[in-house]
């Protein structure tokens, strides 16, 4: 099976019980206010016309729209879009769906793209990169992603180390329904972590203009007022925003 196969049968598989855990699909009412905090300071003025790339069940794309802005959501996972296709239902919100892998997005154009926590899953990421500078050209990118695997250094890993611990001892329900293959991991280029200086060069070398890195501390203060104790201690690092363009 070809590689783009596997990750769209993962995340097809992954689609029934993604929303389970709230770092995929927050629902505390502190966390969404964090984040829609975010986006008003960060997205150009609504309405604009946004692009989720690796929208999922669409956190990022109905937070956009509850603001005015007019989104296309793309993903390779038409499960995962299904689940977003509801929810945007629910809630009266119009959003445009597109099943798609991440270099071949709607031409546009836009004037934002917007992704959380997708390129560590494609196989190439200055492809995808610079096809979502291709469809915004006088926009502005905006990138979310956050300090885990070789990015968090030693502190990180043992965080995430006694994280793990406490959720076995919780029986805490996975984040996810398995693990992707070795081979798999092996095709793609940050299945390790991805770190903001990696991503900086990725950004620059794919045409987007004026990068800069925004620490997202009020979404990370809303994560941790959320998690019982010990794991508020144990909580990782604020997210980050990485921006570049208009």
């Amino acid at each position: 099976m070809a590689p783009i196969d596997q990750v769209r049968g993962f995340w097809n598989a992954d689609a029934a019980t993604y929303d389970r855990d709230p770092g995929h699909y927050p629902v505390s009412p502190l966390e969404r206010a964090a984040w829609r905090g975010t986006f008003e300071r960060l997205l150009p003025v609504a309405p604009a016309r946004v692009l989720d790339v690796g929208a999922g069940t669409g956190f990022l794309t109905l937070i956009a729209a509850e603001l005015g802005h007019r989104v296309t959501a793309v993903d390779l996972s038409p499960r995962m879009l299904g689940r977003l296709r509801v929810k945007a239902d629910q809630v009266g919100l119009k959003v445009e769906i597109v099943e798609a892998e991440a270099t071949t997005v709607p031409p546009g154009p836009f004037d934002a793209v917007i992704s959380r926590h997708l390129v560590w899953t494609l196989l190439e990421p200055a492809a995808a990169l610079s096809a979502w500078r291709d469809v915004a050209p006088d926009g502005r990118l905006l990138l979310i992603d956050s300090f885990w695997g070789a990015s968090g250094g030693s502190t990180e890993r043992v965080r995430r180390w006694a994280r793990q611990r406490l959720a076995r001892i919780r029986r805490a329900a996975p984040a996810h329904h398995a693990h992707y293959a070795p081979e798999l991991e092996a095709a793609l280029p940050l299945t390790h972590g991805t770190d903001p200086e990696t991503l900086l060069g990725l950004v620059a070398a794919s045409g987007w203009p004026s990068p800069r890195i925004h620490q997202l501390m009020d979404v990370g203060w809303a994560e941790r007022r959320g998690l019982p104790w010990p794991e508020r201690s144990l909580a990782a690092a604020a997210p980050f925003a990485l921006v570049a363009g208009s």
